[in-house]
């Protein structure tokens, strides 16, 4: 079309620069929203009330990310009711507890913020564990 010389739509280093200005907007868009909801669920966490119930730890697991640089701490707490519902562990408290400890915990948002032991002050309002 043009001569022995012009360049052709999707040769070497026409091509790939052309994809990448499409790839490299999309890329910063994608991470500024995963960003912002980072932030935000953060900020919701954050300003939740703290709520304490009595509850016993059904189970713990652990989140590893990014070749073993970043670990996340998740328990999940049994009501009374039979109902369940993990938490982020912000405090540390993985550690301390085992699947099976009873006592008031104190979450705020999707945190579990403390946990008291008390086995012998399980209340007693009918049907649960």
């Amino acid at each position: 079309m043009g001569g022995p010389f012009a360049p052709e739509p999707f040769d070497g280093f026409g091509f790939m620069f052309s994809l990448m200005s499409v790839i490299m907007p999309i890329g910063f868009i994608v991470f500024l929203i995963l960003f912002i909801r980072a932030i935000a669920g953060n900020v919701r966490n954050a300003r939740a009330p703290r709520q304490t119930w009595y509850a016993r730890v059904a189970a713990k697991r652990m989140e590893v990310w990014g070749d073993h640089s970043r670990t996340h701490y998740y328990i999940t707490l049994e009501f009374g009711d039979g109902g369940r519902r993990e938490y982020l562990d912000v405090k540390n408290l993985y550690g301390l507890l085992v699947e099976g400890d009873e006592g008031y915990a104190t979450v705020q948002g999707d945190w579990i913020v403390a946990f008291e032991r008390h086995p012998a002050a399980r209340p007693h309002h009918g049907a649960g564990w």
